[in-house]
């Protein structure tokens, strides 16, 4: 008995382990550099809202079905077997009590087995409505998924966009470090022949310690975006890869008008999809409860044995027409009617309100497009300045001309220009995949 439960266990073990497709994520092993394609593909596999939103779909199209089935005919089977007892009266018809009556008490079985067949013939589009109404919901439940896809899309370009600034951090925060290394190796010579105070030694070495609390903190920086990161793509993972620097390319017609851009918008995007369908699921649905005033047609059909013998059971078959109306229902048809079509003004009034944030969404990401291309351009003339000036400043000192702190604020401005020019990039990266999204591409 023990082996026997101990057998069952392991096979529901087995079974369970195998049920869960969430698994794979967490074994998955990751590439020593991951770019946003193989990010892009993890998160379409492996994130959980985006199955959650499949097998909503899925559910939705399984109710699509079991509508459908009440159009096709229903056969239904019972057999049952009971102990019946009751009164007998038994007639004396000899001897000296002839003529009179007994009662006794009798127990038998009886035995009975049956079969009944219906079709629906005509309900005046009750049925074929409701299936109707599944099917439009099944539609919206699909582009709701759409809308998932896309949401999930963008949350996992922002995370890789952001963890791939993070690593390019990492570099310029090493080589400011490295750089200020070199400078109190050559302030360290200088003091000790004398020719520069001491001052200088100890601004370099505030220089450098400050290089590297920047380095560790753009390190840590680093391997949080990475956690962020595999929780976008929706994997259990260690954060020992490297994210491979990306920059986005310019979405086709980012500088497209605002009309064009937002009437390719209002075509595309799932959500309105989404709520339309919806409509016509309440249509449909108002439409089947408006079919309830007139009657329904079935077709009938009943055949069974019944006896109190297994060996001499009769039969009786039966079949016919039936027709089902109710005449009155206290007005709730009328009532359901009402709130259906309360539910579709809802509805149409989301829609207008949609539409209107759709435009909202697409105007934002384009003014942040093209003002992050414009404020990208200048982070880029403004390093480059400030790389000159730190060329400028390190040879002036070694020359004897500049201070130490004329270099130190150049090392400074230089790392601060390169940071500020990878921060306009992110966020000219981050623009473009809203407009991605907003244009449901």
């Amino acid at each position: 008995m023990n082996q026997r439960v101990r057998a069952i266990g392991l096979a529901l073990l087995a079974a369970a382990v195998v049920a869960r497709p969430a698994a794979a994520a967490s074994a998955e092993r990751l590439p020593a550099v991951l770019s946003l394609d193989a990010a892009l593909d993890l998160a379409r596999k492996h994130q959980p809202d985006l199955r959650a939103a499949h097998f909503n779909t899925a559910a939705a199209e399984a109710r699509v079905d079991e509508q459908f089935s009440n159009l096709l005919p229903q056969v239904n089977g019972n057999a049952s077997m009971a102990r019946q007892a009751g009164s007998q009266v038994t007639v004396v018809t000899s001897g000296a009590a002839a003529g009179t009556l007994i009662t006794s008490t009798r127990t038998t079985n009886v035995y009975r087995a049956s079969a009944s067949a219906s079709q629906l013939l005509w309900d005046f589009g009750q049925t074929i409505r409701k299936r109707d109404a599944a099917q439009a919901s099944a539609d919206a439940t699909l582009d709701t998924e759409k809308a998932s896809a896309l949401t999930i899309d963008l949350n996992l370009r922002s995370a890789f966009y952001t963890a791939s600034t993070a690593r390019s951090n990492v570099e310029v925060a090493q080589e400011t470090l490295a750089n200020q290394n070199k400078h109190l190796e050559q302030i360290q010579s200088f003091v000790d022949l004398g020719r520069n105070p001491t001052i200088d030694l100890l601004q370099a070495r505030v220089d450098q310690a400050n290089a590297e609390v920047t380095l560790i903190n753009a390190q840590n920086d680093y391997a949080t975006a990475r956690v962020v990161l595999n929780q976008a793509m929706g994997v259990e993972a260690d954060i020992t890869y490297d994210v491979e620097p990306t920059v986005s390319g310019p979405v086709p017609g980012e500088s497209s008008s605002l009309d064009a851009l937002v009437e390719e918008a209002l075509k595309a995007r799932p959500e309105i999809a989404s709520l339309q369908a919806q409509v016509r699921a309440q249509q449909m649905t108002n439409k089947s409860i408006y079919g309830r005033y007139w009657p329904s047609l079935q077709a009938q059909a009943n055949g069974g044995y019944s006896g109190l013998e297994l060996d001499r059971l009769t039969w009786l078959v039966s079949a016919g027409l039936g027709l089902q109306w109710t005449l009155i229902d206290g007005g709730e048809t009328r009532a359901n009617l009402r709130e259906g079509n309360a539910n579709i003004a809802a509805l149409q009034a989301q829609i207008d309100s949609l539409r209107l944030q759709v435009r909202v969404d697409v105007e934002q990401a384009r003014l942040a497009v093209a003002a992050t291309k414009a404020s990208l351009s200048a982070a880029d003339r403004s390093l480059t300045n400030a790389r000159a000036r730190l060329e400028l400043a390190e040879l002036r000192y070694r020359t004897g001309v500049g201070s130490i702190i004329e270099l130190s604020d150049a090392q400074l401005a230089a790392t601060t220009a390169a940071f500020q020019k990878l921060q306009a990039q992110l966020k000219l990266d981050t623009a473009r995949a809203q407009l991605t999204k907003a244009l449901a591409r």
